[in-house]
Parts: C-alpha cells; sequence; structure tokens
C-alpha cells in the first residue's frame, strides 16, 4: 500500500460526496440484489436514459451511480449530464463505496 500513496501521495483525498443525494445502482437486478446500498434504487445502465426522468424529475437533485468496479456509473454520469443533470457523483464501485459511506451492504 505504501507503494501506492507514493503514487498518489499522502494527501490524496476523495471527492465529497452530496448529503441528500439520490443513489442509483447501475448493475443488473442480479448484482443488485446481491448486495446493494441501503435505500439505493435499481436502474441498470441500459434504462438510465429512459427512465430517470420519472425517478428524478428535478435537474439539481444531488445523485451519486454506482456499479461494481466504477466503469457503468462512468457511463452513466455522462448520460445524466447530457440530459441536463448538474449535480451528479460516480461513487465508483459498490464495495469501495459501502465502506467509504460507513453503511453495510443489504441484500433482497
Amino acid at each position: 500500500m505504501r507503494w501506492l500513496q507514493k503514487l498518489l501521495g499522502s494527501e490524496q483525498t476523495l471527492p465529497t460526496l452530496p448529503e441528500q443525494a439520490l443513489y442509483i445502482d447501475v448493475r443488473s437486478p442480479g448484482e443488485y440484489a446481491g448486495g446493494h446500498l441501503p435505500g439505493a434504487l435499481n436502474l441498470p445502465l441500459e434504462q438510465v436514459a429512459s427512465q430517470i426522468a420519472t425517478q428524478a424529475p428535478d435537474l439539481d437533485q444531488p445523485i451519486v451511480v454506482y456499479c461494481a468496479s466504477g466503469m457503468r456509473s462512468g457511463q452513466a454520469r455522462a448520460v445524466l449530464l447530457q440530459l441536463g443533470y448538474r449535480q451528479v457523483s460516480n461513487g465508483g464501485g459498490v464495495g469501495s463505496l459501502s465502506l467509504r459511506l460507513g453503511k453495510p451492504l443489504q441484500s433482497c
């Protein structure tokens, strides 16, 4: 781990996540059922563009998207920004986000 700290610098910090954000899990329903953040909405990546307006009609709603590794959530963030959402954060992978927030995963 020390080599990583040297590479990134010891002052490396993660971006702050909004307090009252809507957490959206962009993984498949099966992945979501296996463990997700409490209260998170499951909206698979391929459905984000077509269904987000019904789930978050306010374009100023703080939103945090996450997936298994951060790749799909990065794509979802880009889609949401294109649609006009102004406060969208990529939370990265579900495991690391769970640790970061101090919230254990729950299963369906």
